[in-house]
């Protein structure tokens, strides 16, 4: 399956999560979810997703959004491929830490730059949603992990696992 395998997998999984996570539970199917409900949320925040026209992309017109985190799904596995072998062995201590920098550098710098700074979302909502994005980066960590792992056992001579 190798890196490209990782990728479009890793893509498929930060899509799923995010439907669980943001769309389920923090939107809502029909906007009623803890996002946008709560009355502690930021005016500005519902606006942006609900008001003011044109609405975010992955509201309007997904399939944009939908294909491009499928492309992210590649880098993200692209870049897993380049920092694992300096990383201690096995699935689970990589994908960890693969989580742990997607989270931090890509999850926890948005949320600070955007839904805080820009909208003025309250810190325990934030919150919130780091937590919805930690479900998501650890998922797309793990699944990009058992890949490409499984991958490199096999073309690795000496490490295939027996069929």
């Amino acid at each position: 399956m190798g890196k490209l395998g990782a990728g479009l997998a890793g893509g498929l999984t930060l899509n799923v999560a995010m439907l669980l996570t943001f769309r389920l539970l923090g939107f809502g199917w029909t906007g009623g979810g803890v996002l946008l409900a709560s009355p502690l949320q930021s005016g500005k925040f519902i606006a942006v997703w609900t008001q003011l026209e044109p609405l975010p992309k992955i509201v309007a017109a997904p399939a944009p959004m939908l294909i491009g985190l499928l492309l992210f799904g590649c880098v993200h596995a692209a870049i897993y491929d380049w920092l694992a072998p300096h990383w201690p062995t096995g699935v689970t201590a990589r994908a960890i830490r693969f989580a742990g920098l997607n989270f931090v550098l890509a999850y926890v710098f948005f949320e600070f730059f955007a839904p805080f700074n820009l909208f003025g979302e309250p810190l325990v909502l934030v919150a919130l949603e780091l937590i919805f994005w930690l479900i998501v980066a650890t998922a797309e960590a793990f699944v990009i992990a058992s890949i490409a792992e499984r991958a490199r056992r096999h073309s690795v001579p000496g490490l295939q696992t027996p069929a």
